[in-house]
């Protein structure tokens, strides 16, 4: 069970983010809504233990990934080697199925460099999911893709999750993405922000 219980963060004297608390418990993906600007990333960070510096408390499982805006791979180690490398006990050959998975197994041996935007935004969910991680943390993984990619690594996602059943923290501004891939929808609002009362209790937006 993922436990997040935020009382407050700023940065200097300005409040970021108020009472903000949820829980998400393993095979739930919840998603997080908002405008730009209003703490979503913020949140995230603190979520993910990147950012220490809040008042509250955060309980995660060991066992985690998280898959960013860009991608974030190694542009000077192959395909196939960026995923070894972050998971140095799984095999050539388990990392292989999960690059076949996403349908680039047949790009295992280029550079990142020499993939497209979407090969590489494939690349990091099979960085993610080849650790079959508890929970997975996902920051707009298909923010500047066209419709026709991103509809195809949603499907993707989704079959993914289904096969791995890991908790999901999904952070999008986009209300389609998050209808489709979440359980549960929370929406932040607010100066400083906090969960919408009514979505408090049953995570659903009118």
């Amino acid at each position: 069970m993922i436990s997040v219980d935020i009382q407050q963060k700023s940065y200097g004297d300005t409040p970021i983010l108020g009472r903000v608390a949820f829980q998400i418990p393993k095979g739930e993906t919840v998603a997080i809504l908002g405008p730009s600007g209003v703490g979503k990333s913020t949140l995230l960070r603190i979520v993910a233990g990147i950012d220490p510096d809040y008042q509250g408390t955060v309980a995660r499982p060991d066992k985690m990934a998280i898959v960013f805006q860009e991608p974030t791979l190694l542009p000077w180690r192959t395909v196939l080697q960026n995923v070894t490398l972050v998971h140095p006990d799984l095999s050539e050959n388990a990392a292989m199925r999960m690059l076949k998975k996403v349908g680039i197994a047949d790009k295992a041996h280029l550079f990142p460099g020499q993939t497209s935007l979407g090969q590489q935004r494939r690349l990091a969910l099979a960085r993610a999911f080849a650790g079959q991680p508890d929970f997975l943390i996902m920051d707009e993984p298909f923010v500047s893709l066209d419709p026709e990619t991103a509809d195809t690594m949603l499907g993707l996602t989704e079959t993914l999750i289904a096969e791995t059943g890991p908790a999901v923290l999904f952070v999008t501004h986009a209300r389609e993405e998050a209808t489709r891939l979440a359980d549960r929808i929370l929406e932040l609002r607010g100066q400083p922000a906090v969960l919408a009362p009514h979505l408090v209790e049953t995570g659903e937006i009118p």
